[in-house]
């Protein structure tokens, strides 16, 4: 590993890169939209607690939700403006499905919160700086959307920390672009999450087909004695996580395990570009870079993009000339993106492109042919899985069968989907199936809450009876206690006491008996009395 070397990992593909449609001019900065769509929920965890209300002016930067290290990440006001809806909205997602959005109508002024950064960041907390990257709202902006201060929290020993600029998917070039302009604010970064990492070494990955972004990120690289520069040979998905570490280290993430279980850390270049700029200016993450490509829009290139943009305002900006109905629109790239349901949701943090290809650039899915049983998706799994066997077992629901076949050690990058002859979209049953798992775990757990829940209360009301007899019990031995000393003390048998008290009650009653015989016999006489005169 110090001398350089090299390793390589199973698998893969090399499908045609297109990246010099989009990489060749410098990013562009997007005009203000006039209305901006924020969903509540943008990276891996729950959603944080909504802070404004309709009507209330909020200004940018400002957080529209609000939430703790470990609970979530908040989110920021793309730019000033007043909001005007809290509530369902359609948010990018394959299933068109809806969540919690926050609709901010822009005034045009970009006005900002006031910022503080830091000067030297070394001579404040851990506890701090992770505090000030969690409030910025920075999760991973590579695709996954892990929040970052949470990564970085683990109390576990590192050995490498890895920072990720291998872009390896086909026509997105956001990385590469960022590289080659802002190498000194990524490496910046990555010397703060180094200083997180509690480790002294790192290691910056670049794919060899970016020879502007390697030349870049190697000038600014002598300031920075502990990072060493890696470049890799071009081959989908090298820029996945378990793929580049193995790459890198010749070590191999175990199945079901993280990074840091064997040592390692990796973060993207663009999370690092944000950590910086949260740390020495206190902005709150806002933006991002999008690539914006494919052979229908006439200004392909990449821009600095608000999060909450809508993808209409975004596509607009870039020449968008649509073919009809045929025309796709996919967010992500054309290995591992997805067709958007419609141009209205909006771009979020884990958002690095939008492919709009033509017909004849990106020929529209195929029906589905049985499997001939070649195998040339085993072939090219980085995973070493067996895609056959998983599709077989996803389309017969056998979810114990799909565990002990390791489906989620699936990282879903399309390999065997794109060399399958069948046609058979193979990662869309996986991910199918992996929804349904998922969702069956959060009924079993919520059945399993109930049931504890349910115990809590019998145990919880045989307690309180238990409770409630052992006090009847002391209550009448103390009763039993005070009457033995009251005749130890030569005091009146409580016995008697009790048959003096019903013989009194019984005279009480015969008195007033004879009252009442006596009042009857009087009013006899009377009435004779008077039937006489």
């Amino acid at each position: 590993m110090e001398a350089g070397r090299i390793w390589t990992f199973p698998g893969g593909i090399h499908p045609p890169e297109r990246k010099e449609l989009s990489n060749t001019v410098p990013i562009a900065q997007l005009p203000l939209a006039e209305t901006y769509t924020v969903p509540l929920k943008q990276h891996i965890g729950g959603p944080a607690e909504i802070c404004v209300s309709v009507g209330e002016r909020v200004l940018r930067g400002q957080p529209l939700s609000k939430a703790a290290l470990g609970q979530g990440l908040p989110i920021h006001a793309p730019t000033s403006g007043t909001v005007t809806a809290i509530g369902p909205g359609r948010i990018a997602h394959p299933s068109a499905m809806a969540d919690i959005v926050i609709r901010i109508a822009a005034d045009g002024k970009d006005e900002s919160v006031p910022q503080q950064g830091l000067t030297d960041y070394t001579q404040v907390s851990r506890a701090e700086l992770l505090e000030r990257i969690c409030m910025a709202g920075i999760a991973g902006l590579g695709g996954a959307g892990f929040p970052t201060a949470q990564k970085l929290a683990l109390q576990r020993p590192i050995d490498y920390l890895i920072i990720n600029g291998v872009e390896c998917e086909p026509y997105i070039s956001a990385d590469d672009r960022l590289m080659r302009e802002h190498a000194a604010t990524i490496l910046d970064g990555a010397a703060i999450l180094l200083h997180l990492a509690g480790t002294t070494k790192g290691l910056v990955a670049i794919e060899d087909n970016k020879p502007e972004a390697i030349a870049a990120m190697r000038e600014v690289l002598a300031d920075y004695p502990q990072f060493s520069l890696r470049v890799v040979p071009t081959k989908y998905p090298s820029g996945g996580e378990k793929q580049l570490i193995q790459l890198l280290t010749g070590r191999q993430v175990p199945s079901k395990g993280l990074p840091i279980d064997i040592g390692l850390v990796m973060q993207n270049v663009g999370t690092a570009f944000a950590v910086s700029r949260a740390i020495r200016h206190g902005e709150a993450l806002t933006e991002r870079v999008v690539t914006v490509t494919g052979e229908s829009v006439q200004k392909p290139g990449n821009y600095w993009v608000r999060i909450g943009t809508p993808v209409a305002t975004l596509l607009q900006q870039a020449g968008f000339v649509s073919e009809g109905e045929q025309q796709r629109v996919i967010m992500g790239g054309p290995m591992m993106g997805f067709t958007l349901p419609d141009l209205d949701v909006p771009v979020v943090k884990i958002t690095n492109c939008l492919l709009i290809p033509s017909t004849q650039e990106l020929a529209p899915a195929q029906q589905e042919m049985p499997c001939i049983r070649c195998g040339a998706c085993a072939d090219v799994c980085p995973a070493q899985l067996l895609p056959q066997q998983l599709q077989w077992l996803a389309k017969a629901k056998d979810y114990d069968g799909l565990e002990q076949q390791n489906l989620f050690d699936c990282i879903e990058c399309g390999a065997c989907a794109y060399v399958c002859p069948s046609e058979i979209p193979l990662v869309h049953y996986y991910r199918k199936a992996k929804a349904e798992i998922r969702n069956l775990a959060r009924e079993k757990a919520k059945a399993e809450v109930a049931r504890e829940r349910f115990e809590a209360r019998q145990e919880r009301l045989e307690r309180e009876k238990e409770e409630r007899l052992e006090r009847h019990r002391k209550a009448a031995e103390a009763r039993k206690q005070a009457q033995a000393e009251q005749v130890a003390a030569g005091g009146n048998d409580p016995q008697d006491a009790v048959q003096a008290a019903i013989a009194r009650a019984k005279a009480r009653k015969a008195a007033q008996q004879a009252a009442a015989k006596q009042a009857e016999q009087n009013s006899e006489t009377s009435s004779a009395d008077e039937d006489k005169a």
